[in-house]
């Protein structure tokens, strides 16, 4: 298929720990198909860790990411590639029009999943794109720079913010083998999707402990009222009322101290603030973060500038 492309490619196969002979397998292919290159991880890592291992050692003017059981169809990166060029976007979604090959539990989840990370992340994440997708080499060179350890692209690629486009495509059965998938890994991926986008379960300490500290004032004042109608028993009153008190101010407390937490965790990843599109000195589009801007000779940026 990506012969009849007619273009200069090669295909990155990366082998995130299997313990059969796909190895072998792909290295005896690679005999007659100098194209193929073979990544081997020396244990599994996980589906994004060898997303990763195969974007960073891809050399192509564009990428493409898909898995090797064949849902994803190979025919579509020949649209995706035509789509890319001719809307000169950086980014092209595989989005899956029909997923009736999946289970009904399966497409059900997928459908919660996107539903809280668009609650979550924002409204960017396209319904339905998983890791199928087209990336252009400035994409996959802001990818490279992210500090991110455990990084979920699916989630990482829209928050970019690069022009993008889609490609709808029928889902198929999948190949061969079954998959290692389980719905362990599926609830391990929104949690780590979750916690990597948003501080979101930080932030829930916070309004759980302001809640909790106005239900702390309404019960102190129904205790108050219960000691003045004297149907308490001695020292029930300052009792409850010192419980509910420290209670309040510790879940406030937690709530903040979340909050800052949340924010070391945000500076630590060290996510770019911004990505330059297109700067007119220069007369051409960019990928330049917020790293020192050079002018079009080279030289440093001048030391007084005007920005809009």
């Amino acid at each position: 298929m990506l012969d009849a492309l007619a273009v200069d490619y090669e295909v990155v196969a990366v082998d995130d720990g299997s313990r059969d002979d796909t190895v072998s397998v792909l290295s005896d292919h690679g005999r007659d198909w100098p194209q193929l290159r073979v990544i081997r991880l020396r244990r599994n890592s996980g589906h994004q860790a060898a997303l990763t291992a195969g974007l960073q050692r891809a050399a192509g003017r564009w990428v493409v990411s898909l898995d090797a059981d064949l849902q994803d169809p190979p025919e579509v990166i020949a649209e995706m590639l035509r789509v890319a060029r001719e809307d000169d976007v950086d980014v092209v979604y595989g989005v899956r029009a029909d997923r009736s090959t999946d289970t009904a539990f399966k497409r059900n989840t997928a459908r919660v999943y996107y539903w809280l990370m668009r609650r979550l992340v924002g409204g960017e994440l396209p319904a339905q794109a998983g890791d199928f997708r087209l990336l252009s080499r400035d994409v996959i060179e802001v990818l490279r720079r992210l500090p991110e350890r455990a990084p979920v692209y699916r989630l990482l690629v829209p928050s970019l913010g690069f022009p993008s486009a889609e490609v709808r495509y029928v889902r198929a059965a999948r190949a061969a083998g079954e998959t290692k998938y389980p719905l362990r890994r599926m609830v391990a991926l929104a949690w780590e999707s979750t916690a990597s986008f948003s501080a979101a379960p930080l932030r829930l300490a916070t309004w759980l402990g302001m809640c909790s500290f106005l239900l702390c004032l309404v019960l102190i004042a129904f205790g108050m009222v219960v000691h003045v109608s004297g149907a308490t028993i001695p020292g029930w009153t300052s009792m409850f009322v010192a419980v509910l008190l420290l209670s309040g101010v510790q879940l406030v407390c937690l709530g903040l101290l979340g909050d800052y937490v949340g924010r070391i965790y945000a500076t630590l990843q060290n996510r770019p603030a911004f990505h330059v599109g297109f700067d007119s000195h220069d007369g051409v589009g960019g990928t330049a973060t917020n790293a020192p801007d050079r002018t079009g000779d080279g030289s440093r940026t001048p030391a007084v500038g005007v920005h809009g």
